[in-house]
């Protein structure tokens, strides 16, 4: 029986994928062999030897500790797109919404109440809150993934000039894009060409407080930014100031914090992004796929840490190796399974960074010492066998 421990409301849809006979569910670590989680902190649990992965319903794992998990060799997964359609319809609602006061507009009529005759106020009245409109107006996209892409092509059906941005933009991802999304050259032609500006990177040493006083001097005057992706990515302070100035008409953000919470200017929604009820399924199933199918049989797809590998479980046993990626790794690894006469029936093997993964099918299970042997080749992080 495998333990998976629970953290957070995880869609039941997606605590459905983990068979009873096989797993048991927790809300302790204790002993637990995978994780599935949502936005709980992570970064002052002690993990046992016991766990293997860690699934993030989600996109972000800043709340994860991503680099001492690779050191143990803990696989941590994340659902990229799961959420997409649903972040984009509230990005494109908040287009809207920061191209027009319609906030403002619902907030004074609800003031509206005892009055004599409330449609002629609202004729007399509406004159303060007109808005324009997004047709004609250039968006720009800074993030071309899965949900800054299908931003990108909701915003050129609404007529909007598209332009957008992605340094690491994936082949599968530039053929999603509608043909008439333009290729900005870089950063400052977003900031120097748009009326809006959207969001959509993770928060990293280099993304952190990429809006900030110096970028937005770049920009045009009135222009609106939208932020669905992480806090990190604006300076509030320069934010702020920016606002106050006029520079920015808008600010429009799914993260409120406290230097922003009712500051005029700033539209702030409470983190619903991902908050629909078909996002959550998606989120929960697809984390709990990619957790289960490692757990099963070691294979690797949406990991933040490791390579994606995987392997049609075929073969009578197969030994998984989490290991740096250093020269000569391969050789080593398939002259242990050779010198105990166990015949390799297929191999897969891929690169992330500084580290790799190998998947080694094999026609025999392999007893202690052999796991002990590829476990003492310098540069394996860890052994595990299905």
């Amino acid at each position: 029986m495998k333990k998976i421990a629970v953290y957070n409301k995880i869609a039941q849809v997606g605590l459905e994928v983990f068979d009873k006979r096989t797993y048991q569910l927790a809300d302790d670590i204790e002993g637990a062999e995978g994780l599935i989680l949502r936005s709980a902190k992570l970064h002052d649990v002690a993990f046992p030897e016991s766990l293997k992965a860690i699934a993030r319903s989600g996109a972000g794992v800043n709340n994860i500790p991503v680099e001492r998990c690779t050191e143990k060799g803990i696989v941590v997964f994340n659902t990229p797109g799961a959420n997409a359609n649903g972040v984009k319809e509230l990005v494109i609602c908040a287009l809207i919404l920061a191209a027009r006061d319609v906030v403002g507009g619902v907030n004074w009529v609800s003031t509206l109440q005892g009055e004599a005759d409330v449609a002629k106020a609202v004729e007399n009245g509406k004159g303060a809150f007109v808005g324009g409109e997004l047709a004609g107006k250039t968006l720009g996209v800074i993030g071309l993934g899965a949900i800054g892409g299908s931003v990108a092509n909701a915003a050129t059906a609404l007529g909007m000039n598209v332009i957008g941005y992605d340094p690491y933009i994936t082949p599968k991802a530039a053929w999603s894009l509608a043909p008439s999304v333009k290729q900005a050259s870089g950063y400052e032609e977003i900031f120097k060409k748009s009326d809006y500006i959207t969001l959509h990177v993770p928060a990293t040493e280099q993304t952190k407080n990429m809006i900030c006083e110096k970028s937005i001097a770049q920009m045009k005057k009135g222009v609106k930014i939208l932020n669905f992706a992480r806090a990190d990515l604006v300076c509030a302070e320069d934010m702020k100031g920016a606002l106050a100035a006029g520079k920015v008409a808008k600010y429009a953000t799914d993260f409120p914090t406290n230097d922003i919470v009712g500051v005029e200017g700033v539209l702030a929604i409470p983190h619903l992004g991902a908050s629909t009820y078909e996002s959550e399924d998606h989120c929960a199933v697809m984390a709990a796929k990619q957790l289960h199918e490692y757990l099963a049989c070691g294979n690797i797809t949406n990991s933040v840490n490791f390579p994606s590998v995987s392997l049609p479980h075929t073969s009578f046993a197969r030994a998984c190796l989490l290991h740096e990626n250093v020269p000569n790794m391969l050789t080593q690894i398939t002259s242990v399974f050779s010198a105990a006469g166990i015949n390799i029936d297929n191999l897969a093997n891929g690169s992330k960074g500084q580290v790799a993964y190998t998947i080694v099918e094999i026609s025999s299970a392999p007893d202690q010492e052999i796991v002990e042997k590829l476990q003492s080749i310098g540069g394996v992080i860890r052994v595990l066998t299905y």
